[in-house]
């Protein structure tokens, strides 16, 4: 037994519970010949592979010119020690490219793999070119990537790039997670529900698992809190490749003034104007918004900056658009930048940083129940986050347009997002998971109370959890689908109906990013080709139209001429590819739930009834009088957002996919329904 036991440990990690699970009941039963000779088959299959995955495993070489390099021995040292270690570095230090090649240096990767996590695919999809690069080989070799429709991990595959999410999923099939010997959560700092999810469920997970190896990975933003949250884990920091940078601070003439105000203008001018005396490097200007971001450009054109170039820089770009920033032009870059570029995005040759001091912030209300993005003064670590993207090529400055006693003033750290969002996914997926109550999971930093009750309203709302808080049969059905649980039931509603077709195809619109385009210096040629599809009575049939005219071209086309389509419509190709195989793996699952598409087209009425199940408290009644507003649920007065095609109809009943509150609370994603529909719901 002692002997057979020694064996399986030299087996892969997924095998081994099965494997002395089966020792153990073959050991307490009758001797069968046939099951012990399929054991010892077991056994040698998978101690076979293993020894042939030690047997390939890459010998790493290190770029001698990287900051992590020169504390190799130290970082080995720790991870051979800890099961957890926590490495803090800034952007250029190498932490992601060559901490799984120090993992694999240490003979981890063999019995399980090396998994590391990155908040966004193409950071995984990226990190896994240039790593197996580094090493020599292909993709799908030694180094593999697994995001969302794409899979390329093979039973060689030591290092398994993935997204934080798809770890998470993962966790469905495999509650301990014994496809990996080693775990690297990159980008921890940004605090995301699914990173402090992972954090949570890895803090019960590696009392189970002594043998895991957990590594956090962060910018320079609050480590000594994850080193708390594992037991005091020991945390190294990695210095990035930095030259001095000097803080001026040259706040408005006007307190107060916002980043639109002329006095916030005339100091960018004024402060833009300085660094061009300093010298002829590329400037970063962080601003809170597009319109900011649009507004300032104006604003420096009038200005007739010489030799230079500005260049806007947001999420919402398209990949051409936002690759200018990489584009030398032999001209200065005078960067206009959201926070994208703070931790997400690492603008290349910044010599000097201007800092307005403010940022959109996503901000859930549990009061008025509505999704905020308000403009707010940034925290101390986003500041000194915009401080380090210069100094990295050269001596760099910073301005901070406020000053030394508002930045003292300022909160310490952003508050993560599980502290500021809607927590009704989270819920449900924590309560089918088995995760037991919200409020008793090791959060690095729990929730409040009030969002917990507020997330467990909206799923009794929705009929997923019952007035005890247990999921009902409908919840089950609602986390078995990768969406928010109000398009959830939107599904489910349409399944039962007559109308899964058609909001398979709206349910995958609403979980993408919009696919339509509006550069800046083409509004209106995007406006008249989105306007082709439009419907002054429902948003949500416009996705209709524009699904159907895609997919008519899509069977016709080659690849290359639909891409070209894309783009003279103002439409996304990588976008739309996404809207399309999310549309896929929807109906996938709803079948596998048991339920078919609609042979017959469905009509309006019973479309947008199913979409109402998930948008009852989503509804408006026109008010009288000026303003063109509506009249919502717990008596939020809402406006039409000017972009929908129902802004200049204006119905008396409509319902809103959503509710933002920027400068004014818009309803976005709009149409008319009848007020009898709703009572019955």
């Amino acid at each position: 037994m002692s002997d057979l036991l020694a064996k399986i440990d030299a087996c892969l990690l997924r095998d081994r519970r099965r494997l002395r699970r089966q020792l153990q009941q073959l050991a307490e039963s009758p001797a069968d010949d046939a099951a012990w000779s399929k054991l010892y088959e077991a056994i040698g299959r998978s101690a076979a592979l293993a020894a042939t995955r030690r047997q390939s495993l890459p010998q790493p070489s290190f770029p001698e010119e990287l900051p992590i390099t020169g504390r190799l021995d130290e970082i080995r040292e720790l991870i051979r020690d800890h099961q957890v270690v926590v490495l803090c570095g800034e952007t250029g230090s190498g932490k992601s490219t060559q901490l799984p090649k120090v993992c694999l240096s240490l003979g981890r990767g063999v019995f399980g793999r090396i998994g590391h996590t990155q908040p966004r695919r193409i950071a995984a999809r990226s990190l896994a070119t240039r790593i197996a690069a580094e090493l020599g080989q292909e993709v799908g070799e030694s180094v593999g990537y697994k995001v969302r429709f794409r899979d390329h991990v093979g039973d060689a595959t030591h290092i398994k790039l993935m997204t934080d999410g798809m770890l998470l999923a993962e966790i469905r099939s495999d509650r301990d997670l014994t496809e990996y010997d080693t775990l690297i959560i990159d980008e921890a700092h940004e605090r995301s529900l699914n990173i402090d999810f992972l954090l949570g469920y890895l803090h019960r997970l590696l009392r189970r698992r002594p043998d895991l190896k957990l590594i956090i990975t962060s910018a320079t933003i609050d480590p000594g809190r994850f080193s708390r949250h594992f037991h005091a884990a020991p945390v190294i920091e990695v210095s990035g490749r930095t030259y001095p940078v000097e803080v001026r601070y040259r706040p408005a003439q006007e307190p107060g003034a916002g980043e639109r105000d002329e006095a916030m203008q005339q100091a960018i001018l004024d402060a833009i104007d300085e660094l061009s005396l300093q010298g002829n490097g590329d400037i970063l200007v962080f601003l809170s918004g597009e319109r900011e971001i649009r507004e300032t450009a104006e604003s420096l054109r009038k200005h007739k900056m010489l030799h230079s170039e500005v260049i806007p820089l947001y999420a919402r770009l398209s990949p051409a658009e936002q690759a200018r920033v990489f584009a030398p032009s032999g001209r200065r870059h005078i960067v206009l930048a959201t926070n994208v570029a703070e931790t997400s995005l690492t603008v290349p040759g910044i010599h000097y940083v201007v800092d307005a001091g403010f940022a959109r912030i996503s901000r859930y209300s549990a009061r008025s129940k509505i999704q905020r993005l308000p403009v707010e003064r940034i925290s101390q670590a986003s500041a000194e986050q915009r401080k380090g993207r210069c100094g990295r090529v050269a001596e760099g400055v910073c301005i901070r347009l406020y000053d030394e006693d508002d930045f003292d003033a300022r909160p310490a750290y952003t508050e993560p997002e599980i502290q500021r969002t809607n927590l009704a996914a989270v819920i449900l997926q924590m309560t089918t998971l088995g995760f037991g109550d919200i409020a008793e999971f090791p959060f690095v930093d729990p929730p409040d109370s009030r969002l917990i009750r507020d997330g467990y309203k909206l799923l009794e709302e929705l009929a997923a959890v019952d007035g005890k808080h247990k999921v009902t049969r409908l919840g089950r059905d609602l986390a078995r689908l990768p969406v928010d649980p109000r398009i959830g039931c939107m599904l489910l509603a349409a399944a039962r109906t007559g109308c899964l077709r058609e909001v398979l195809v709206i349910a995958a619109a609403l979980s993408v990013q919009d696919p339509r385009e509006r550069p800046a210096d083409k509004r209106q040629e995007a406006d008249e080709a989105h306007a082709l599809f439009a419907d002054e009575r429902s948003d949500f049939t416009a996705w209709l139209r524009l699904w159907a005219f895609l997919e008519e071209n899509r069977r016709h086309l080659t690849r290359r001429k639909f891409e070209r389509l894309c783009r003279q419509r103002f439409l996304s190709p990588s976008r739309v590819r996404e809207w399309h195989d999310v549309q896929v793996q929807l109906r996938v699952q709803m079948h596998e739930l048991g339920y078919r598409d609609n042979q017959q087209e469905a009509d309006y009425a019973t479309l947008h009834r199913a979409l109402l199940t998930g948008l009852l408290s989503h509804i408006g009644v026109r008010t009288q009088g000026e303003g063109r507003g509506y009249l919502g649920a717990r008596n939020r007065h809402f406006f039409v957002f000017p972009g929908s095609g129902l802004f200049a109809k204006q119905p008396k009943w409509v319902m809103a996919a959503e509710l933002v509150e920027t400068t004014k609370l818009y309803a976005r994603g709009v149409a008319a329904i009848e007020s009898e529909w709703i009572e019955p719901l």
